[in-house]
């Protein structure tokens, strides 16, 4: 019944919270400078483009500062076990016992939760106190990390904020319950200090980087922070801590509400959907050229998962047009030129869906109603089946670089970039939420088993997203962009020129010189494990 209550407040949630007045402008001026200071770390900056921003580098070498930015934290509850809370809880435990701190980190869970012999696999045990009935653990904990879904959240939120203990601090990855509240008019209470730590990559990648990178100094996932109220004069600091610990090679600050806008909607964008809708259509447009199915997947997905993330992951977005001869050029630039402004108008739908509520909206409705209709598979289609073929037979050193294709691929990632960038976001967040987490986290998983694979080990507010977006990607390319090629319509040298010359190229190599230690490996042991929906 409160849940039926809730929902109903959030259909008729007043503009005050999301009207467009409410969020920023559209603008065609520089994203927002951020700076922050800490006692305890040793923030730095960065020039990312037209900006200056405060970043904090990470690494192992500076364990030995946990216990300080940990102070007064003697218990950490971490509630649930979906993508996040495994990879966050380990890497937590291991840091914090590395670091001589004598903090415990407890996971809690629904009483009766199939997940109970999960975590115990992973070292937590009801015996010794790190697993238990999650309002027992939250009650008992002096940060409470709260990674059970975000729909989940949306529902428990006011049982949750009466076990807290007085003093405690609420610790998030997500800006999503935030604009839930928002949206009923709600607020956390104001007693307790609210922080976030976000890292830019589904759980699973951000424990097997930690665990790859434990001979490096350290590697993990870039992770955003925000501290959204401050109570205790602290919760920076513990952010920090949060994130160090984690293994995150930098952390770079936010707002939960700048958070949860970039980040709904870039799962949505090219992190997932786009890019699944562009492999299918890419995929069908090659066959009907005259392609096989097989060629058809090695010159649409591998190419994308191959060879041109990793390109951008090392040496940036305008490397993959730079490393081009003349006439691959020209396909670029035609495919590019076709692909820019139909992505565009799904990715500002999307964007104001996301800032309206309304996507919150189909989360909530989304969890309400998953009982009756479960997640499905999304791999079971003839593009996705001839992928495991073509992964059998796979030669890593024969993988092309498609023109065509990388010219639609990054044309949705500029559009992606330019819709967050017109809204006001800084450029440590466009660039991570549109490339770093798309080209380190998420496509290895795709180029490694598929996309389920990479779509179903993230959370079911991305889960949900990519489902709903995906095909109307695959349609307005198919619709809009295909055809204008196809009719001979003529490059908008305009629009070429505007990407070659993009601010945001100097703040992703920017970004590259703070990349992980260590590529990804999918082929490595890891003690997280990764989601396959049969």
């Amino acid at each position: 019944m409160k849940f039926t209550i809730a929902l109903s407040a959030l259909m008729m949630a007043s503009a005050t919270a999301f009207a467009p007045a409410a969020f920023m402008p559209r603008t065609a001026s520089s994203a927002l400078s951020m700076s922050f200071s800490s006692d305890v770390f040793t923030p730095q900056e960065v020039n990312f483009a037209d900006t200056t921003e405060t970043i904090v580098k990470g690494g192992r070498d500076l364990f030995p500062l946990l216990p300080k930015a940990f102070e007064g934290i003697e218990k950490i509850g971490v509630i649930g076990w979906g993508s996040q809370a495994p990879a966050q809880a380990q890497n937590l435990r291991d840091s914090l016992a590395e670091a001589g701190a004598d903090i415990s980190v407890t996971i809690g869970l629904r009483e009766g939760s199939s997940s109970f012999g999960e975590a115990k696999e992973c070292g937590f045990s009801e015996e010794d106190g790190t697993l238990g009935e999650m309002f027992d653990v939250i009650k008992n904990s002096d940060l409470v990390i709260l990674l059970i879904s975000d729909a989940a959240q949306a529902k428990l939120y006011k049982e949750i904020f009466a076990a807290m203990k007085k003093g405690a601090t609420l610790g998030l990855s997500h800006g999503f319950l935030l604009g839930y509240l928002d949206s009923i008019g709600e607020k956390f209470p104001e007693d307790m200090d609210v922080i976030a730590v976000c890292p830019k990559g589904m759980g699973p990648s951000v424990r097997r980087l930690y665990e790859q990178g434990k001979e490096v100094n350290g590697a993990g996932i870039n992770a955003s922070f925000g501290v959204h109220q401050n109570v205790s004069g602290k919760a920076t600091d513990l952010a920090l801590g949060w994130g160090v610990a984690l293994g995150s090679p930098f952390m770079f600050e936010t707002t939960l509400r700048s958070e949860y806008k970039s980040d709904i909607f870039g799962e949505r964008g090219i992190l997932l959907g786009a890019v699944h809708g562009i492999v299918e259509s890419l995929y069908r447009r090659y066959q009907r050229q005259g392609m096989s199915a097989e060629q058809a997947f090695v010159e649409s997905s591998e190419s994308i998962t191959g060879k041109i993330v990793k390109t951008i992951s090392t040496e940036g977005i305008r490397a993959v047009y730079e490393k081009m001869d003349d006439d691959d050029k020209k396909t670029f630039e035609t495919a590019y030129s076709a692909s820019y402004l139909p992505s565009k108008e799904i990715l500002q739908e999307i964007y104001d869906e996301v800032a309206s509520g309304n996507e919150i909206r189909t989360v909530i409705m989304h969890g309400d109603r998953i009982a009756k209709f479960p997640v499905g598979k999304i791999d079971g289609t003839d593009t996705w089946k001839v992928g495991e073929k073509v992964r059998a037979e796979r030669d890593e050193d024969k993988i092309p670089v498609n023109a065509f294709t990388a010219g639609v691929y990054v044309a949705t990632m500029m559009a992606q970039c330019d819709v967050l960038l017109e809204a006001g976001h800084p450029y440590s967040e466009v660039v991570n939420e549109s490339v770093i987490e798309a080209v380190d986290s998420l496509c290895p998983y795709m180029h490694y088993r598929g996309v389920a694979f990479m779509v179903d080990n993230c959370s079911f507010t991305a889960k949900t997203g990519s489902r709903k977006w995906a095909p109307r990607f695959d349609y307005i390319l198919d619709q809009l962009a295909y055809t204008a090629v196809d009719s001979g319509a003529a490059v908008d040298s305009t629009l070429i020129e505007a990407f070659k010359v993009h601010k945001v190229h100097e703040a992703v190599e920017e970004c590259c010189k703070l990349r992980p230690a260590v590529d990804i490996s999918l082929f490595a042991d890891t003690s997280t494990k990764e989601i396959v929906i049969q």
